[in-house]
């Protein structure tokens, strides 16, 4: 069966043993391995590594035995307690001997647990777990955390509570990190903290936050194209820092707009025209250039892609200034345009 967010988070959260198995897949390899970790660590619980109630498999391994999985689900250890069959880099290549292991799980059996890199919804391997009446399937995507999610590692990392400006600030924070860099902040801070009676304050975050974090050319489309003008600067401030160029991201933002009004020119409306885009999109991408292309309009987009050809041809051009200037100041333009 397949989960959406809530119901995901409370499956990995509090797992019953009586499930035959779980897969989590998605694009991002970081966010897959700590959703993966997460629920195995409360599928077997403590000490489950050192009685030996893990058993990894790697797909390029089950290529080649396919009868690993089965052994794995089967086998009885000497230590009481839930056991797990962990398939790491699961493919569609080894789809069966997963299947057949799932089908023919039975209570006492090992829970499998599957994580996979992107799979399209037609895949076996994807198709076998969502048909599954009580196999899990969870697909992760690279929205940012909610606010339950973030809450938890700082309750995981032993955080003295944060005040009010301090959870705005980490809240910020977990939208521009990845996970893994992200809770390894909040494990500094709890370390930075420990001893403390707290609250957490954002001075306390800062001595322990990086310098700057990594930013996607598309956080920053995607705040003009959404109205956010205020999370232009700063957004440019670190790609900068990181060598974009102007010209780079003068064709980043050609891309996009061009998607949003080809979204928007579709006769079936702008959901219709996303739904058609070559090569499909998936999951919040989707979600977001839907709701763009509906914000805008056609004759917006229209009037934002001639902005876009006047601004790409100065920067090319021998005129001499600030470019990351006339790129903001570009940006801040169309971010402002949904507001006419």
């Amino acid at each position: 069966m397949k989960l959406n967010a809530r119901d995901a988070r409370d499956w990995i959260a509090k797992p019953s043993a009586d499930r035959p198995g779980t897969l989590i897949y998605g694009e991002d390899a970081m966010r897959v391995a700590l959703k993966r970790q997460e629920l195995v660590a409360n599928l077997a619980g403590a000490g489950a590594e050192e009685e030996m109630r893990i058993t990894r498999i790697r797909g390029a391994d089950l290529r080649r035995e396919p009868a690993l999985v089965d052994d794995a689900v089967k086998a009885q250890g000497f230590f009481p307690g839930p056991r797990v069959a962990l398939v790491d880099e699961a493919t569609n290549q080894v789809a069966g001997p997963i299947l057949a292991a799932l089908g023919d799980w039975r209570p006492g059996d090992a829970h499998i647990v599957a994580a996979a890199g992107s799979l399209k919804a037609g895949s076996a391997l994807r198709k076998g777990f969502e048909g599954h009446a009580r196999a899990a399937c969870i697909a992760v995507y690279d929205d940012p955390p909610d606010r339950a999610e973030i809450e938890g590692w700082i309750a995981e990392a032993g955080l003295p509570g944060p005040d009010r400006d301090a959870q705005a600030m980490l809240t910020g924070l977990a939208a521009e990190m990845g996970p893994g860099d992200f809770r390894q902040l909040l494990a500094k801070v709890g370390l930075y903290m420990r001893g403390e009676r707290g609250p957490t304050t954002t001075a306390d975050i800062a001595a322990c936050a990086p310098g700057s974090t990594e930013a996607d050319p598309d956080d920053v489309l995607h705040a003009a194209a959404e109205g956010r003008t205020d999370r232009i600067a700063p957004i440019l401030s670190r790609l900068e820092a990181q060598g974009a160029q102007p010209v780079q991201l003068s064709i980043a933002a050609m891309r996009h707009f061009r998607l949003l009004h080809q979204a928007a020119s579709d006769p079936g409306g702008a959901s219709a025209g996303v739904a058609r885009l070559k090569p499909p999109v998936y999951g919040p991408r989707r979600d977001a250039l839907t709701r763009q292309s509906q914000r805008l309009g056609l004759h917006r987009l229209e009037e934002a892609l001639a902005i876009l050809v006047d601004t790409d041809l100065t920067l090319r051009s021998a005129a001499r200034g600030p470019q990351m200037a006339l790129m903001e100041r570009t940006l801040v333009r169309l971010s402002m345009m949904g507001r006419r």
